[in-house]
């Protein structure tokens, strides 16, 4: 009895352990660069939007490094999620939505 609810235990752990890997994971279409939401030839993604642009000292989405110099900028995903983009505009990373 004990073993069959250690196996029962065991699958309902790993199947969360994958599903919440699949939910980060570049394979998925949210995540993906080709997703058009996260391509930076989306307005709303562009360093071309002024709201992006290093240019903009007013920005609140920027990210910067130790030393004060901003390396890129962030886009929320309507899921929730976080797009990462350099200066030029290049998705280096995301943050899924929790």
């Amino acid at each position: 009895m004990m073993k069959k609810i250690l196996t029962i235990a065991a699958l309902v752990f790993a199947s969360h352990v994958q599903a919440a890997g699949y939910q980060s994971s570049p394979y998925n279409y949210n995540n993906s660069a080709n997703n058009y939401e996260n391509s930076p030839y989306n307005y709303k993604n562009s360093p071309h939007n002024y709201q992006n642009s290093q240019h903009n000292y007013n920005s609140n989405n920027g990210i910067y490094d130790n030393n004060g110099n901003r390396t890129g900028y962030s886009v929320e995903k309507e899921d929730g999620g976080v797009n990462l983009y350099n200066n030029r505009g290049s998705r280096y990373g995301y943050k899924p939505a929790e």
